[in-house]
């Protein structure tokens, strides 16, 4: 095997295998979290339900994406390409949505209350199912056409206008469909980076204006776990708009070409799929309920292999 696809390999198995780890974990903790307390607390709920779409993204994109790298070939037919490739659009827009509504979430939760805030505020818990609902019927509605697109590798040379997934193609026919298409997902995408900058940046300036406060004051009421919501948020909001710029740079370049390398595919997939496995990872770290489960997890485990090597001696 040539030393570059070998690379290329291993890096798609090592970010696929974490993310997924990661996710997975993430999502456990959340489900016996829900378990032994019966509810989940509104952050907790959308931080849940971000690790639901970015393993949805690793599961449609990168799994397939590393059996193709090693020489796996017709891994879908017609029908498998249209709904690994739906699935996928969907868990990649899903994953841009969520972030974009935890930021604006942390960002009403610690502004200072007002009349409307405070109004806003106790409504907040009610909103969250309704807006689920409200970015999964968006996206699924923004992604529609990407069934249409999508069709299993042809054997000889890849048509214009066609993105070569390797395990699937997207056939846009014409230069058209292929402009359009990829507007109206940088649109999407842009616009809820955009406000999930403006809340982050909102975000940052209360915490700036805290830390010249009477730290006392927000501690006697609680804001400290707040306040390291916040850090969390804009920690991933950052970590985010770093691989989502370079995501789109590469989008662009190749919205320029009518026929696109396989490695700059690859690159892009590589990229744009970063935040899906870094992300738990931030999550496990810095939350208390999240992290405590793991320990928990880890601890009870570590017991039993005491025991099985005492038995062995």
């Amino acid at each position: 095997m040539d030393l570059c696809v070998t690379i290329k390999g291993v890096s798609f198995l090592l970010q696929t295998g974490m993310g997924i780890l990661g996710n997975t974990v993430v999502l456990m903790a959340y489900v016996h979290i829900l378990y032994t307390e019966h509810k989940l607390l509104p952050v907790d709920m959308i931080l849940c339900h971000l690790a639901f779409a970015n393993l949805m993204l690793l599961l449609t994109r990168c799994v397939p994406q590393t059996m193709t790298v090693f020489g796996l070939k017709n891994l879908l037919d017609d029908a498998g390409c249209k709904v690994v490739i739906y699935s996928y659009r969907i868990g990649r827009a899903l994953s841009v949505c969520i972030t974009c509504m935890l930021s604006v979430f942390q960002a009403v939760t610690i502004a200072p209350a007002g009349p409307r805030l405070s109004r806003m505020k106790a409504m907040l818990s009610s909103l969250i199912l309704p807006t689920f609902a409200g970015l999964w019927l968006l996206n699924m509605a923004i992604c529609i056409a990407a069934p249409f697109f999508s069709i299993a590798p042809r054997n000889g040379t890849v048509p214009a206008f066609t993105l070569n997934l390797g395990f699937c193609h997207v056939d846009f026919r014409d230069n058209l469909s292929y402009v359009i298409n990829g507007v109206a997902v940088s649109v999407r995408d842009f616009a809820f980076v955009g406000l999930m900058l403006g809340s982050s940046g909102y975000i940052l300036l209360l915490l700036h204006r805290h830390s010249q406060q009477v730290r006392g004051i927000r501690r006697s009421q609680g804001g400290g776990a707040e306040i390291r919501a916040a850090k969390t948020v804009v920690t991933l909001v950052v970590l985010y708009v770093v691989f989502f710029g370079i995501d789109n740079v590469i989008w662009i370049y190749m919205l320029t070409v009518a026929k696109v390398s396989p490695v700059v595919a690859d690159m892009r997939v590589f990229f744009s799929s970063c935040y899906a496995a870094l992300s738990p990872y931030f999550i496990i770290s810095s939350n208390k309920k999240v992290k405590a489960k793991v320990v928990c997890a880890a601890d009870q485990e570590q017991p039993s292999g005491d025991t099985q090597d005492t038995n062995d001696k």
